[in-house]
This record gives C-alpha cells, sequence and structure tokens, in this order.
C-alpha cells in the first residue's frame, strides 16, 4: 500500500501496553510500530484482544500501563480537549458499518465534518456525495437511509465516512465480516486506494486472511495478550512459526487451542 522508505517516521508507537479486565488480562505488553503511510494488519483469533488494541491507541480505553504515542504525543492519561484534537487525525470503519438509522447516508457520510470540522449542512452535502463517488455509489444514494442499502452498500458508506474528513490514521475493524468473497476484494481494493490517496496511516484487525495478504504492508500476530510475531506478507507465508502457520492455514491442528 505504501513504498517502504526506512526513513518514514513512525506515526504510532507502542510500547509496553498493558490492559486487564478484572482478571482477564487482554493486553500482555504489546510493542509495535507503525510508520507514517504504511498499513499494519493485525490478525488473531476471537477474543484476543484486537479491539482492546485499537480503543486503547483511540483513547477510548484506558491502558493500565504502558505507552502510546501518536506523532510522537504520548495518548495514555490525555485530558478530554487533547483526546479531542486526537480524534480529529483518525478516521473508523466500523464492524458492522455502524451507520446511524436516523440520519439519511450522506449525513452519516458528514457526520464527522459537520460535528467535529463544522462545515455548514450544503457544503457538507457537497463533499458527502464526493466521498461516495469515490467508494463507488452514484449520488441518488444519498438521501437514502441506511436501512434501504445491502451490506456490501453499507460497507462502502462506512467507508466514506471514515475517510470524509480525510484523517492521517485511519482504523478498520474487520472490514470484510459478513460479506461475500467478490465483495470482499471490492472494500479491500477501496481500503487501498482510499489510505493511497489520503497518505493515510492503516491499522486493521481481521482474520481474514485474504484480506489481510492484500491490504497489509506488514502483519502482525496477537496471541494471549501478546505480538507473537511480525512481518511482511512473503516473511509470513515462509515462517516456521508453527502458531502463525496455523493460523494462516486455518488448522485445528496445532499449538493454538480453541477454548470450547
Amino acid at each position: 500500500m505504501s513504498e517502504n522508505n526506512e526513513n518514514n517516521d513512525v506515526k504510532i508507537k507502542i510500547t509496553g501496553l498493558h490492559k486487564a479486565f478484572g482478571k482477564k488480562v487482554v493486553l500482555d505488553g504489546i510493542d509495535l510500530e507503525i510508520k507514517k503511510g504504511e498499513s499494519l494488519v493485525v490478525i488473531g483469533g476471537s477474543g484476543t484482544g484486537k479491539s482492546v488494541l485499537i480503543k486503547c491507541i483511540q483513547g477510548i480505553l484506558q491502558p493500565d500501563s504502558g505507552s502510546i504515542l501518536v506523532d510522537g504525543q504520548e495518548v495514555v492519561g490525555e485530558s478530554e480537549e487533547e483526546k479531542e484534537a486526537m480524534h480529529s487525525k483518525m478516521g473508523m470503519l466500523f464492524q458492522g458499518g455502524a451507520l446511524f438509522d436516523s440520519l439519511s447516508v450522506w449525513e452519516n457520510v458528514a457526520f464527522g465534518l459537520m460535528m467535529n470540522k463544522k462545515v455548514d449542512k450544503k457544503t457538507a452535502k457537497k463533499v458527502a456525495v464526493k466521498v461516495l463517488r469515490q467508494v463507488g455509489l452514484a449520488p441518488d444514494v444519498a438521501d437514502l437511509s441506511p436501512s434501504e442499502l445491502s451490506g456490501g452498500m453499507q460497507k462502502r458508506v462506512g467507508l466514506a465516512r471514515a475517510i470524509a474528513t480525510k484523517p492521517e490514521i485511519i482504523f478498520f475493524d474487520e472490514p470484510t465480516t459478513g460479506l461475500d468473497p467478490i465483495m470482499s476484494d471490492v472494500i479491500n481494493d477501496l481500503i487501498i486506494e482510499s489510505v493511497k490517496d489520503l497518505g493515510a496511516t492503516g491499522l486493521t484487525i481481521t482474520h481474514d486472511m485474504a484480506s489481510a495478504r492484500k491490504i497489509a504492508d506488514k502483519i502482525a500476530m496477537l496471541y494471549k495478550g501478546k505480538i507473537i510475531w511480525q512481518g511482511t506478507v512473503k516473511e509470513m507465508d515462509q515462517t516456521d512459526n508453527p502458531y502463525v502457520r496455523q493460523f494462516i492455514n486455518g488448522s485445528s491442528q496445532g499449538p493454538i487451542k480453541v477454548e470450547v
């Protein structure tokens, strides 16, 4: 998704990140770096802490310990004012689309523009229609309600909303869940184009390996609260790490035991 440039600045730097809920340790000392313009995909099974990691970076959850630097600025322990400024740099494509049923499609897309950037309604609608075109949706979709759209169209609207404010960082939470393989591939292509056009830094969490292979510059595997492996797609295919091999091959046999 981006050219490998060793001189790229680090956009997000995570060090020694811990988060537990009661006795359940979810993140157990995460160290991770994402460079500017890079697309990192974090893979791992359900309940391995992928969503918690994103929420900590966004400042929605407070880690128990550790550091998260975004553009060199500490996120952990920020004031509400600082969090808001940080959020204005970020966009998010939610797993279920998470569109507001009470708003039209264009109002969903322009939500961040009107709420955070204080753009007037007329201008916001123009921007929304333009961004909807970018994700392959015709202008007449703008006035529909989300309930009138198919799952794939809802996902596109969610992507349009994520990029409408031209964020520097975009989070993708299981972007292809619930979509058929062809629509999943369309969404993957749109993610690549959108991030590249913006020059944004992407962080995707998924267990869809076809998606991970397509959109990742780098892949990191999260297991039992730790990053147990990271590297390029090519390195992933050549690794002899038994956890990674089991996960990418979707095998029931191996060191990862499914808890039933």
